[in-house]
């Protein structure tokens, strides 16, 4: 099992980084709910420690404080275009020293969480923005192949 100890301070942070990444892109995809959706992101690192023991890498993930680039960016796109290079440059370092399943689960935690921070919030009638849903896909796409 891999845990934080296989990665360096740097690359810890960045591995950090990409659950919150995904959390700020769907926040800033459509105007509102930004305080439902925040403290679903939260929620979501609250599941994910109930479910303590599956991964001991997702162990390590969820009981850290959730670390997020401080880069002040000038609009949605800026900070959208970074987080989607977190998420990759995360991605694919937990690919180079972990196991395929915790890839796996690490993937699916990002997209969970990116889930249920859309959902928060009910924007125009819908349960999910057209905003978010295209956000949620460019997450996925970052994320690479996810098992199921």
């Amino acid at each position: 099992m891999t845990t934080k100890a296989a990665f360096s301070p740097d690359e810890w942070k960045t591995v950090l980084e990409g659950p919150t990444s995904a959390g700020m892109i769907v926040i800033t995809a459509a105007h509102g709910g930004m305080f439902r959706e925040t403290v679903a992101m939260t929620k979501a690192y609250t599941d994910a420690r109930a479910q303590h023991g599956a991964s001991e890498l997702l162990d390590d993930v969820v009981a850290a404080k959730p670390e997020l680039d401080h880069t002040r960016y000038h609009s949605p796109e800026e900070l959208r275009e970074n987080g989607l290079a977190h998420i990759r440059s995360a991605v694919a370092l937990v690919e180079g020293k972990a196991t395929a399943q915790e890839l796996d689960d690490y993937r699916r935690f990002v997209l969970a969480l990116a889930d249920k921070v859309a959902s928060a919030h009910r924007e125009g009638g819908q349960d999910v923005s057209p905003a978010e849903t295209d956000a949620i896909q460019q997450i996925t796409a970052a994320l690479g192949e996810t098992g199921s």
